[in-house]
């Protein structure tokens, strides 16, 4: 009788802050949850005079394990980058910043506070919402 190991459902993770900012799947898009669905559709149907080749079975039981894994590190690495920009704000609150406007011009200010939006953070520098990336320059208020 051949073995086969059973499948056990993958683990949810939290939802996490700035989850948001990641896109979102497109429904023709094969998920995890699809995958086992198909794998147990073809185990519940396979002719029992001639099953599945086990090895088969275990490559395509891996490939769903590095995919699973892949998108953990995946959320993992994003979460991160999403902290360390949130940090690097938080630095910059009192610092006098200069930053490159859309218009292509350059600004300067004492930046006052960072929050968080869906597209990423943003800095309050005078009466302008200035986003990290467009920071050119740090420096120590001058007294």
């Amino acid at each position: 009788m051949t073995y086969i190991p059973p499948v056990t459902a993958p683990s949810a993770t939290p939802e996490t802050w700035g989850a948001e900012s990641r896109e979102v799947k497109s429904s023709t898009e094969m998920d995890k949850d699809t995958f086992l669905k198909l794998l147990v559709a073809q185990l519940k149907y396979q002719d029992p005079l001639s099953p599945a080749d086990p090895q088969q079975f275990l490559a395509q039981t891996a490939q769903f394990t590095t995919v699973e894994k892949l998108e953990e590190i995946a959320a993992a690495s994003a979460d991160q980058t999403w902290a360390i920009a949130l940090n690097t704000a938080s630095t910059l609150v009192g610092k006098e910043v200069t930053f490159l406007r859309e218009d292509g011009t350059t600004g300067t200010g004492v930046a006052t506070s960072a929050l968080t939006e869906p597209d990423g953070i943003i800095l309050n520098i005078g009466d302008e919402q200035v986003p990290l990336g467009a920071i050119t320059q740090i420096a120590p208020v001058q007294p």
